[in-house]
């Protein structure tokens, strides 16, 4: 467990005039900045040395602006916390020690129960409380998901986003908002490429299905935009329910129906790019997200950055400049 840090001089925690700045700690998962050769090995080194492992994320993130950060999948997940600080309020007092806090957390490993298996529903509510009162102790409020992934185009029996699937996915999202909300935590609902809440279309027809009290939407600039749509859109429409948005850059739609299985997700990469350098339109973006109610927080998100501190460097730089 990691022990206490005590600071000579401790950082100022203190609401600046404008937004504080965040990260997943998925940034920090490029095996080069741990001195390792590959991804396997440094999950492999981060799982055995929790511990170890958020002392460096904690240190790295000191040398930037960041002071917020949003957990994930392992190794920077809940159960990796815990296993370095053994509770929720340690680590909560460990980050606030540093000048740095919890913003939210995002069900993205394989233990969370599938939304697409309705009749799993009280395991899908339990596991949304259980992050619910984690986050609540840590001094967060948002809960971060998506729904889940398309099958490969021409898969048969084929599998259709439609009007039926959507409202069951709206029905299991107002029962785990409303189970969070009792926690203090908002539901929001995360634009993942390649996944069901992915196109424009299907933005609007979930949240035109959902119950505003309930649901909220966590945009992903860069996602919105592999789909072909226009992120800047997309928030404008939805400003009144937009709790916290992800920051990232695209280079341009996804041209090639990817073959939706585990490696998706890395076969995304080469379409996504540092901030400032794609498609995204950042002056236009910045203005629809002042308007929102998670206008306090820019996440800027940079998968598995080789230079974590250089890149939230860079990235920030980028975000200060179309907020002023």
């Amino acid at each position: 467990m990691i022990r206490p840090h005590d600071p000579a001089d401790p950082a100022d925690t203190s609401e600046s005039s404008g937004p504080r700045f965040a990260t997943d700690i998925i940034t920090f998962y490029h095996p080069g900045f741990w001195g390792l050769d590959s991804a396997d090995a440094f999950r492999d080194w981060a799982l055995k040395n929790p511990d170890r492992f958020w002392e460096r994320v904690m240190d790295a993130l000191a040398e930037t602006a960041v002071t917020g950060i949003e957990l994930t999948f392992a190794p920077g997940d809940i159960a990796s916390v815990l296993r370095a600080f053994g509770d929720a309020r340690t680590f909560r007092r460990e980050l606030t020690a540093r000048g740095l806090s919890v913003v939210s957390a995002f069900v993205a490993d394989s233990e969370s129960p599938d939304w697409r298996q309705g009749d799993d529903l009280p395991a899908i509510v339990a596991d949304a409380e259980r992050r619910a009162a984690f986050l609540a102790d840590a001094g967060a409020e948002l809960l971060v998901t998506g729904l889940p992934m398309r099958t490969t185009f021409g898969t048969r029996p084929p599998f259709f986003v439609d009007a039926a699937y959507m409202t069951r996915m709206a029905d299991i999202a107002h029962v785990v908002g409303e189970a969070v909300a009792r926690h203090g935590v908002k539901l929001a609902l995360h634009t993942e490429s390649n996944s069901t809440l992915w196109y424009e279309r299907d933005i609007d027809l979930f949240m035109t299905l959902t119950d505003p009290r309930y649901v909220w939407l966590c945009p992903d600039s860069c996602h919105i935009a592999l789909g072909g749509g226009d992120p800047v859109g997309v928030a404008r429409r939805h400003s009144p329910r937009i709790a916290l948005a992800h920051w990232k850059d695209a280079v341009g739609p996804i041209d090639v129906e990817l073959t939706i299985d585990d490696t998706v997700y890395a076969r995304q990469q080469p379409y996504m790019t540092e901030l400032g350098t794609g498609i995204v339109d950042w002056r236009g973006w910045a203005q629809a997200m002042s308007r929102t109610p998670g206008a306090g927080t820019v996440l800027i998100e940079l998968d598995e950055a080789a230079d974590p501190v250089a890149a939230l460097r860079a990235g920030t730089a980028v975000a200060k400049r179309v907020l002023t």
